[in-house]
């Protein structure tokens, strides 16, 4: 008797449908609402339990989907292309499973009934077209949705910064945190601040390539916010091109004055600017490889740019003033010209005494703050890594007590 009564359970099992399920939120705030993953996952397993469907997998996103793209939607996609005797599809609503027409495009293709399990409503290629068009019309609204969500948020980010406060990431060297009104404002990094501010000191002397700067921020411990990892040198490029350091900044084509703290002054960040111009300009002329001796080291009598060299006929070489400021009419000047000059003015020193030992105490003076800079390096890092640590067993004791689950501690 108990081996018929397997029998028929096994057969029944045999012959249920098999079904994939997917849950998803877009947001912390629908987290808050209920519309949590476990809750989602629950409802739907209650339901296949009910209605005697076998869940042959699920798949779950939590993150924000404008356009389909979602990493487990596609996987979902692919698992139902490959596995034809799955042709069941368990989500809560509507709105969970499609954020634009494209997904309703590309699960309609696949020829599975969808169970839309607290509307109520089973979809499938035999549903009547009063059904499916009331079904358009709640897709079509869910792209409404977010497409009005989306232009909301642009509105309000365009009001911030008209407020003075940057409106999205903030960029490395900042870090975004609570502002006293409840809205979201950029503060200056502790660790990685002071650090930007000193490779755009180094970058305007002109002495440094972009690739040398990167080593050299590198060693002193500049790495990406998030991920831990050494800035790369296409990033510093763009550090040194952001205008957000100087305490202004530009969003959608206008520029904004910022309330935010700056990191270095708009008349070093110019600097930094004339130095980059010159350097692409040579780079543009075939003569990035020479290393040109004046370098850094001049500025333009006329309108204070600086003077960048460019090679000639592979053999000789030329300043001019990158005219950062605007056009500027002073003429080429020859090295040897500059070199005239500087042998000049340089026959003229004489050193005494005292001249010497200021030199030496500069020197010794000069070697105190390299080392100074570098102790403050490493505390600043060691700060970091303690702040981090203690994050860390911070979380670990939420787990142990049960305050967060084992998948969201991993």
């Amino acid at each position: 008797m108990a081996s018929r009564n397997w029998g028929k359970t096994h057969s029944k099992q045999q012959t249920a449908p098999r079904a994939v399920v997917y849950a998803r939120v877009s947001s912390k705030e629908q987290e808050k609402e209920g519309f949590s993953i476990p809750a989602q996952l629950k409802l739907l397993s209650e339901y296949a339990a009910i209605n005697g469907i076998r869940v042959a997998e699920e798949f779950v996103d939590v993150e924000t989907a404008k356009k389909s793209g979602r990493t487990h939607f596609d996987k979902m996609m692919t698992y139902l292309r490959r596995h034809p005797t799955v042709r069941v599809l368990l989500v809560e609503k509507t709105d969970r499973l499609y954020r634009n027409v494209k997904d309703w495009v590309t699960v309609d293709d696949l020829d599975v009934e969808i169970h839309f399990v607290k509307e109520g409503t089973v979809l499938s290629y035999d549903s009547r077209s009063s059904e499916k068009f009331m079904h358009g019309i709640k897709v079509l609204m869910a792209k409404n949705y977010i497409d009005n969500l989306s232009e909301e948020t642009r509105k309000g980010m365009l009001e911030k910064a008209e407020q003075g406060i940057w409106p999205s990431c903030a960029p490395l060297g900042y870090y975004n945190t609570d502002g006293p009104n409840g809205k979201k404002i950029i503060e200056v990094d502790p660790v990685a601040g002071p650090l930007i501010a000193k490779m755009f000191e180094w970058y305007a002397t002109g002495r440094y390539s972009l690739r040398q700067l990167g080593v050299k921020a590198r060693s002193h411990g500049l790495t990406f916010r998030k991920s831990g990892q050494p800035v790369t040198n296409s990033t510093i490029h763009k550090i040194l091109r952001n205008r957000i350091y100087t305490g202004q900044f530009d969003w959608k084509g206008k520029r904004y004055q910022g309330s935010h703290e700056p990191l270095v002054t708009s008349e070093l960040w110019a600097r930094v600017q004339g130095v980059l111009d010159g350097r692409n300009t040579s780079k543009l002329r075939g003569s990035s490889a020479h290393d040109f001796a004046f370098t850094g080291l001049i500025t333009c009598g006329h309108c204070g740019c600086a003077m960048v060299g460019e090679l000639k006929k592979k053999k000789y070489v030329y300043y001019h003033c990158t005219g950062f400021k605007g056009k500027c009419g002073e003429p080429y000047t020859r090295e040897e010209v500059l070199e005239e000059k500087f042998t000049s003015y340089l026959r003229k020193l004489r050193f005494d005494d005292d001249v010497f030992e200021w030199v030496s105490r500069a020197l010794k003076d000069s070697c105190a703050d390299e080392k100074r800079e570098h102790a403050e390096a490493i505390a600043r890092l060691e700060k970091e890594r303690n702040r981090l640590q203690q994050r860390i067993d911070a979380m670990y004791i939420d787990k142990l007590d049960g305050r967060v689950s084992e998948d969201f501690y991993d």
